[in-house]
């Protein structure tokens, strides 16, 4: 079977290096701690493996490629991929190891059912987990019971373009009504409404959206008060190239170690960036 690629954008090109500088830090870390400790790679939409870059037209690795080659190497791999096509690919490129676990499912079933329950802090189980979704079609309990582990790390794509199109929108008569539902899914409830608009100074008048700063903090704070993060980091926003926000990259974990290594991380792309 012929390799697929997904074309991607330069913040995608971002977002991949991010992973691979904070991959290896989280291995190498990981390799000097207790004998025992096993740390596993989850990936809950992870695509093809390969990508095509939009900006030089060149073969990008994925992130199922970045952590398999990623050293120290990870105990575990977990990739979920809900298309089986993409799923054959990873196995064909993964190959036939015993280390690798590849499903083609809805990956908040997989994660909460089969990945996250194998991950526990007592028996020396650690993972960082990426949940990089293809839109905002990720339940809330999935997060919540990544924070609650105490086990697993988790990067977190935040698609603010999506919910500003479909959910936030002036009028909020013309927001998509299956896309308010996942917005309600991943947040958890629909306190996200009291989140994204405001009625202040506006007595008389119908609520007006928040800027998305405003509502990303929302989010933020959500992840440590909700979900029992210590560490969230102030998200990465992955831009395109007219400066538009697509989405906001955070990190979250127990660790300040962690924390401040993403921290690092994410200020340097920041700089590069002009941000």
């Amino acid at each position: 079977m012929a390799a697929e690629y997904d074309e991607i954008g330069i913040w995608s090109e971002v977002k991949l290096a991010i992973i691979r500088e904070y991959a290896s830090a989280y291995s190498r870390i990981l390799n000097k701690s207790v004998p025992r400790l096993r740390w596993h790679y989850v990936d809950a939409f992870a695509g093809p493996g390969v990508h095509l870059s939009r900006t030089t037209n060149e073969i990008v690795e994925g992130s199922p490629l970045i952590a398999l080659n990623t050293v120290p190497p990870f105990s575990e791999y977990h990739f979920i991929d809900a298309d089986p096509a993409r799923a054959k690919q990873l196995q064909d490129m993964a190959g036939p190891r015993n280390d690798v676990h590849i499903y083609s499912a809805d990956c908040n079933d997989v994660l909460l059912d089969k990945v996250f329950p194998s991950i526990r802090y007592e028996n020396y189980q650690r993972a960082l987990c990426l949940l990089d979704p293809y839109n905002i079609n990720l339940k809330w309990e999935v997060i919540e019971a990544a924070g609650q582990s105490r086990s697993i790390e988790i990067f977190l794509n935040f698609m603010i373009m999506d919910i500003n199109r479909n959910v936030l929108r002036r009028n909020r008569d013309l927001a998509i009504q299956n896309k308010v539902d996942q917005l309600t899914r991943l947040w958890g409830d629909e306190t996200w409404q009291d989140a994204a608009y405001s009625s202040e100074g506006k007595l008389f008048e119908d609520p007006e959206k928040v800027s998305n700063e405003r509502f990303e903090q929302a989010w933020r704070a959500r992840l440590k008060e909700k979900a029992g993060f210590k560490f969230v980091s102030e998200p990465m926003p992955m831009r395109t190239r007219t400066k538009s926000v697509i989405y906001y990259l955070y990190f979250a974990s127990q660790k300040p170690v962690a924390a401040g290594i993403v921290e690092d991380i994410f200020r340097k792309y920041r700089q590069r960036q002009g941000l």
